[in-house]
């Protein structure tokens, strides 16, 4: 029987993309745990393979060879002590920054410390070995085989990157003996550019650029970006985390939150990932693209939307003015095709329950000019990304951990900062309570004000779509953490907050936060800090979040009256593509 590629997946990904980053040459020592690869290369004459039984010469053969030939050199060995002889190879070719593979195969990880012969643990390693490495697991479902591609990506670009030098993939083997695969399958390549390098071009249709948590803006940055959508009739799907305040901002939350909406402002051609970790689950639950570039100056492969197809290793502002050059002036049409849907679903917000949700859309904004906002994790965070807030009102959260344990503290931190500029903060009352101790702080000065949505519980596990909405109020035990920190007491904030110095408001409905609020956003500086405790229900927020996220079912039959009014004479043309 003719033998062809081993019928283990994750097998075929390494060797179909070692063949497209074109890497050719390997050196294999005999073992059983890698004689699935080894057999699979043994018949693709497209490699050169060399044998070489003493893996510890094996190393230094591919030193050696890598130096020579300026390429890449693969090496593959058994588990037990084989891969042991890699490392003083490797080591030399760490400090030599040589392009060396080593390919170890192993038996699965779960085996470690189970005393199963040959099984040693490789998941951690010197620091002078290798540059980088990975392990990969045997591909069971898509999650793995999307993780087994982008691993196996990850590992081949180091082998040049900055300089190059050894990299170590750890290899699971199943021991299969089915070698009748004839074709290898279709693999996502993922290029990374410098700025130096040729750029791709950019493809044609709808290009969006979605902004993660992100630093300030620079004035260049912006401009750069804006003159990118200008040319290129993109537009910058943001949350309030991104920083970003130019032209082409769309504040995307409430069109891509929609239970049921479904509009072809969503697929894109081309989505342009840049910042970091992003609290707006609506929009990445809901954007679809065909590529996605990623732009940052880590070059890392953050392959978050599952698309990645180039890694733009530079400053933002060089890729936003590289590809804004590339073009003319275009017609904003994308953008106001998504301003005009955002209008639409605003216009239609349904008169609201007492909630977090209520609250945002009466005070966003009504911030004050060039004030700071800090919103916790999640519900507040959630709830305010449906409104825009003025201009010049910055915004932050804690989404890099995404934890609600230090929200205040960072609210009170940045408070010190600036004593011209008034900090507000919004929190949950499992969040507040958790951090309530930063209150206490001497320096804590009169430009803090604090909204505490106290509603007695982990209000985010009683909403109509989480998982612990299915326990009811049995999720109130355990799960959702109810009757905790003085159980919505209407005195002990009061008085916690008033011994500490601060000016103490309250509301427990509409009526009450009307009377206040006002007080609360005052933009003149007021002699004490304020904390405005205001007292919800789960039930409410819970349907005010599915009123909100179920505003439009059909789209098509009520957006062409407010596209008439926002878009004037260019109206046929956008409403073709808003209604496609």
């Amino acid at each position: 029987m003719e033998n062809y590629y081993s019928s283990e997946y994750n097998i075929q990904i390494i060797i179909a993309l070692l063949k497209a980053y074109g890497i050719r040459k390997v050196i294999a020592s005999p073992g059983t745990t890698n004689l699935s690869f080894v057999a699979s290369i043994q018949q693709d004459t497209w490699f050169d393979v060399y044998s070489s039984v003493d893996e510890r010469s094996a190393a230094y053969i591919a030193c050696g060879m890598a130096e020579e030939s300026g390429e890449p050199v693969v090496l593959s060995c058994t588990g037990a002590t084989a891969s042991r002889n890699y490392m003083p190879g490797l080591t030399e070719a760490f400090y030599r920054k040589l392009p060396v593979l080593a390919i170890t195969s192993s038996q699965d990880i779960s085996k470690i410390g189970h005393l199963s012969a040959q099984m040693l643990d490789r998941r951690s390693f010197p620091n002078d070995i290798v540059r980088y490495g990975i392990h990969l697991p045997i591909v069971k479902d898509d999650n793995d085989l999307w993780e087994c591609e982008i691993k196996v990506n990850q590992a081949l670009s180091e082998l040049k990157r900055h300089g190059g030098g050894p990299v170590h993939i750890n290899l699971t083997t199943t021991y299969g003996c089915d070698y009748s695969v004839k074709t290898l399958p279709s693999v996502r390549v993922i290029r990374r550019i410098y700025s130096d390098d040729v750029f791709p071009e950019i493809p044609q249709g709808k290009i969006g650029v979605f902004v993660g948590s992100h630093g300030k803006w620079g004035q260049k940055q912006t401009d750069a970006l804006d003159r990118f959508c200008a040319t290129n009739n993109a537009v910058v799907f943001c949350d309030h985390t991104s920083a970003y305040k130019g032209k082409y901002r769309v504040l995307y939350s409430l069109v891509a939150s929609q239970d049921t909406l479904q509009v072809d402002m969503n697929n894109l051609d081309l989505l342009i990932h840049i910042g970091e970790i992003s609290g707006e689950y609506g929009c990445l639950r809901k954007l679809t693209a065909k590529n996605v570039w990623r732009v940052n100056e880590d070059g890392e492969m953050r392959d978050f939307f599952r698309r990645l197809e180039y890694v733009f290793e530079m400053p933002e502002q060089v890729f936003f003015e590289y590809y804004a050059q590339e073009g003319t002036k275009a017609f904003d049409e994308y953008l106001l095709r998504c301003q005009a849907m955002y209008q639409k679903l605003y216009n239609a917000v349904p008169e609201l329950p007492f909630s977090n949700l209520w609250i945002a859309k009466r005070m966003a904004m009504k911030l004050p000019e060039n004030s700071v906002l800090h919103l916790g994790i999640l519900n507040s965070l959630r709830s305010w990304n449906f409104f825009e807030v003025p201009t010049s009102v910055s915004v932050y959260s804690n989404v890099g951990g995404f934890g609600i344990d230090g929200g205040v503290s960072s609210l009170i931190g940045a408070s010190w900062v600036d004593k011209k500029r008034i900090y507000f903060g919004v929190f949950g009352d499992l969040a507040f309570f958790y951090d309530m101790n930063v209150l206490g702080n001497r320096h804590v000065g009169n430009n803090v004000r604090l909204l505490l949505i106290n509603n007695g519980v982990g209000v985010e596990f009683k909403n109509y779509n989480h998982l612990g909405a299915l326990f009811g109020d049995e999720a109130d035990k355990y799960i959702a953490a109810a009757g905790h920190y003085g159980n919505k007491s209407r005195n002990l904030v009061r008085h916690y907050a008033e011994d500490l110095g601060f000016e103490y408001l309250s509301a427990g409905n509409k009526d009450e936060f009307l009377q206040v609020y006002e007080s609360f956003l005052t933009p003149a500086y007021t002699p004490k800090p304020i904390l405005f405790e205001i007292f919800t229900d789960t039930k409410d927020e819970s349907d005010a979040l599915k009123l909100i996220r179920n505003i439009s079912k059909d789209v098509k039959s009520t957006i062409v009256n407010t596209a008439k009014q926002l878009l004037g004479p260019n109206i046929k043309k956008v409403i073709k593509g808003i209604v496609k």
